[in-house]
């Protein structure tokens, strides 16, 4: 699928289905798993490359070098969390400008007052003032040069009025797609409302109850997007987990509880064999 595809496919309310990631390494696993996109989840950049809460503790700019190494690492289309945009909204275009002109085919725009905070953490969020958001998701469309660079709305609204107030008016300023956060809405019904309310696919975040209690084909109904932001951070951190605890206790890796890759796997992943054509190509006497 390339970005037009893509592009096309979310707008349409033709789910996309997506892996979360949060390094290139990570980013190409999901696409030999065969998932259509990538995103870039700030929770999981957070987390791997500074070992820190996702509270916007990372700059524009090193977000923006993580997601410039996933993009030139795979070729599927890659949605990046862009968090608040880093400020207001003359931020926001530089932000866009900066992370479009790294290849990416959406960007994911918040409604919460910068530094935010991390929904799926925190116990109290503030948001901007809805005049303020308006502007900045304005401000986006408005930046991009290519009209299929898809400008996605989050807010973190948690009551369903407010959320419906805030995802119409984010629309009507030109967002292609709406994402509401989990806890604002308890089950199908209340998604099959928003969808109609706004007017726009929705992108989904499958974290908590929409995991567990929503069938694939009850997201499809609703979702231009739904994403899995989070299971290959927790499947990494999980087996990563046990096989080191292992390997302390015993010094050996012999009786791992998780199987390794074989290094000739591992090598073919990373494009091992590339390099080494285009070493005898060019370096010449090497």
């Amino acid at each position: 699928m390339n970005r037009e595809e893509f592009a096309k496919a979310a707008r349409a309310g033709q789910t996309v289905w997506v892996g979360g990631a949060y390094d290139a390494l990570s980013a190409k696993l999901i696409e030999e798993a065969g998932m259509s996109a990538i995103m870039t989840t700030g929770f999981g950049v957070s987390a791997s490359h500074l070992g820190a809460p996702d509270l916007e503790l990372y700059t524009m700019t090193e977000n923006l070098a993580v997601v410039r190494n996933i993009v030139n690492a795979v070729d599927a289309p890659v949605i990046a969390d862009t968090d608040t945009g880093y400020g207001n909204a003359l931020n926001v275009m530089r932000t866009v400008r900066e992370f479009e002109a790294a290849g990416v085919a959406a960007m994911i725009f918040e409604d919460q007052e910068s530094p935010k905070k991390c929904p799926a953490a925190a116990n109290k969020i503030e948001i901007l003032e809805i005049q303020e958001s308006i502007g900045k998701i304005r401000a986006a469309v408005e930046a991009r040069k290519n009209p299929d660079v898809l400008i996605i709305a989050r807010t973190d609204a948690t009551t369903e009025d407010e959320a419906i107030e805030r995802g119409k008016a984010y629309a009507e300023a030109g967002a292609d797609l709406i994402q509401p956060i989990s806890k604002c809405f308890k089950d199908i019904d209340g998604l099959r409302r928003y969808r109609e309310a706004v007017g726009k696919p929705l992108s989904l975040q499958i974290l908590g109850w929409l995991e567990s209690d929503l069938s694939p084909e009850e997201i499809e109904e609703v979702a231009g997007l739904a994403v899995f932001p989070l299971v290959a951070l927790f499947t990494a951190t999980a087996a990563l987990r046990a096989n080191l605890a292992t390997l302390a206790v015993t010094r050996s890796a012999k009786q791992l509880p998780n199987a390794m890759v074989d290094m000739s796997d591992f090598k073919k992943l990373i494009g091992f064999s590339e390099l080494e054509l285009l070493q005898s190509k060019f370096l010449f006497g090497k």
